[in-house]
C-alpha cells in the first residue's frame, strides 16, 4: 500500500467535489421532499438511496486512494471488454427505463452500464494513446481511436438513448490535445452545421449555403497560395452533400419521436408549453421565481408543487434556481468550473501520458455533463436526459462520476513522478 499522506492529494478540487455531493444531497432532499417523509436514512426514498451509494463511494475512495497506480493501466483493456460484453447484453437482459432499454435490475438495486463505459472508455482510450507508438498523424491509429469511440457510442445509441451516447463526444478534447489534426475537428464542426442547416430549413438552402461556403473557402485558400488537393476538396463537398442530402431521412427513421420533437422545439420547428416543452418550459419558470436568494429551502412552489418533471435527476439545476436563487446557481457553477479547470491544469504538470490524458478523459466528461445538463435546464439544447453529475439523483452516475474523480486524485498525487 502506499503510504498517506493527504497533503499531497489535490484537496482544493476533493473540497469541491465534497460540496457538490453535500449540496446534492440536499436539493435531493428538497426536490423529492413529501409530508409522508420521516427519515433522510429511510431507504426507500430518493434521498436515503442517494446516501446508500454515497457509501459506496467512501469504500471507493478508501480503495482507490491507496492502489496502486499502474494498476489501473494493467486493466484498462479488461474493463472496456467489459464495459462493451455489458452494453451488448442488455438488448437481452436489460430492463427498459423512460423509452430505453439500458438499465439491469438487482433486487433493490438499478444499474446504468453507460455510466461504467465512460469510465472504463476513458481509461482504454488513455491507455492506446499513451503507447509511444501511437501516433494521431496515422490512419492506422485515427481509425483505432476512432474505433474505441464509436463501439460504445453506436450500442448506447441502439438502445436507443442518443443522448448519453453523445457524451462520447467529449473524448475530441485530450485527442485533439494528443495531436489529432484539427482539420478533423473542423471537418466535424461543419457536419454538425450542416445537419442544423438542413434541419432548419431544408436540403435546397443548405445545398446552396455549402457551395457558397466552399467557393469561398476556394477562393480565399486561392489568394493565400495556400497548396490544396481539388480530389480531397471535391471529397468533402461530396461527403456534406450526401449528409445533408440523408439527414431528413435519419432524422425520421432512426430517432424516436420524443427524439424529434425535442430537436424540433429546440430549432423553433415546434412551440408547445403544453406538451413536449412542458418540462423546459416549467424549469425556465421554477429558475426564474428564485430572484436573487431564492425562496428558500423547501420553500419553492414549482417544486414542491411537482410541476418539474424529473426534477430530482435532470432538471435538478431548476430546484437550485428556484430554492437557492441566483446566488445558488452561481456557486454551483463556480463549484464545477473550479473543478474542471483545476483538473486540466494539473494534468498538464503529470509527466506520465496514461495519467495525463486519463485526466483530461475525465474533465472533458464532467464539462459535458455540467453544460448540457444546466443548457437542458435553461432550454438552450435539447432534453436528452444527461444528468448533472454529483448532485443530481442516480446511484450509477454519483458512483461512477466519484470513482473518475478518485483515480484523478490517485494519479495527481504523484504527477511529477513517472512511476
Amino acid at each position: 500500500m502506499n503510504s498517506f499522506n493527504i497533503f499531497k492529494y489535490d484537496l482544493i478540487s476533493f473540497l469541491s467535489y465534497f460540496l457538490l455531493v453535500i449540496f446534492g444531497i440536499i436539493n435531493i432532499y428538497s426536490s423529492s421532499y413529501s409530508d409522508s417523509f420521516t427519515s433522510i436514512f429511510d431507504y426507500t426514498t430518493l434521498v436515503g438511496k442517494q446516501l446508500i451509494f454515497l457509501v459506496a463511494c467512501i469504500v471507493s475512495f478508501i480503495t482507490i486512494i491507496f492502489s496502486k497506480k499502474k494498476f489501473f493501466d494493467n486493466i484498462a483493456l479488461l474493463l472496456y471488454i467489459t464495459s462493451i460484453l455489458l452494453l451488448i447484453s442488455l438488448f437481452f437482459f436489460g430492463v427498459e427505463r423512460g423509452g430505453a432499454k439500458s438499465w439491469y435490475i438487482l433486487g433493490p438495486i438499478s444499474f446504468q452500464p453507460t455510466e461504467f463505459a465512460k469510465l472504463c472508455s476513458a481509461l482504454f482510450l488513455a491507455k492506446f494513446l499513451s503507447i509511444i507508438q501511437t501516433d494521431l498523424k496515422k490512419n492506422r491509429d485515427i481509425i483505432i481511436v476512432g474505433t474505441i469511440i464509436l463501439i460504445p457510442f453506436l450500442l448506447i445509441t441502439l438502445q436507443p438513448d442518443p443522448g448519453s451516447a453523445l457524451v462520447f463526444l467529449a473524448f475530441i478534447f485530450p485527442i485533439l490535445r494528443e495531436g489529432l489534426d484539427l482539420r478533423f475537428f473542423y471537418f466535424g464542426v461543419i457536419i454538425l452545421s450542416t445537419l442544423i442547416l438542413t434541419l432548419v430549413f431544408n436540403f435546397i438552402i443548405s445545398l446552396i449555403i455549402l457551395i457558397t461556403l466552399f467557393m469561398f473557402i476556394l477562393i480565399y485558400l486561392r489568394q493565400k497560395k495556400i497548396k490544396i488537393s481539388i480530389i480531397n476538396y471535391l471529397l468533402s463537398l461530396t461527403t456534406l452533400i450526401v449528409i445533408s442530402f440523408s439527414t431528413n431521412y435519419l432524422f425520421d427513421n432512426i430517432l424516436e419521436q420524443r427524439h424529434r420533437d425535442r430537436i424540433n422545439l429546440i430549432i423553433g420547428k415546434e412551440f408547445d408549453n403544453k406538451g413536449i416543452g412542458y418540462n423546459i418550459n416549467q424549469s425556465k419558470i421554477a429558475i426564474s421565481n428564485g430572484g436573487l436568494f431564492g425562496t428558500g429551502f423547501l420553500e419553492g412552489t414549482q417544486t414542491k408543487g411537482n410541476f418539474v418533471p424529473r426534477q430530482h435527476t435532470d432538471y435538478i439545476f431548476s430546484t437550485i434556481g428556484e430554492e437557492w436563487g441566483f446566488v445558488g446557481t452561481l456557486f454551483t457553477i463556480i463549484l464545477f468550473a473550479l473543478l474542471i479547470i483545476r483538473i486540466t491544469l494539473r494534468a498538464e504538470k503529470q509527466v506520465n501520458h496514461f495519467r495525463r490524458i486519463y485526466s483530461h478523459c475525465f474533465a472533458s466528461i464532467l464539462f459535458f455533463h455540467f453544460f448540457i445538463n444546466i443548457g437542458m435546464s435553461i432550454g438552450l439544447v435539447p432534453s436528452i436526459g444527461i444528468p448533472l453529475p454529483y448532485i443530481s439523483y442516480g446511484g450509477s452516475s454519483l458512483l461512477i462520476f466519484s470513482i473518475m474523480f478518485f483515480i484523478y486524485l490517485n494519479f495527481d498525487s504523484s504527477r511529477l513522478k513517472e512511476d
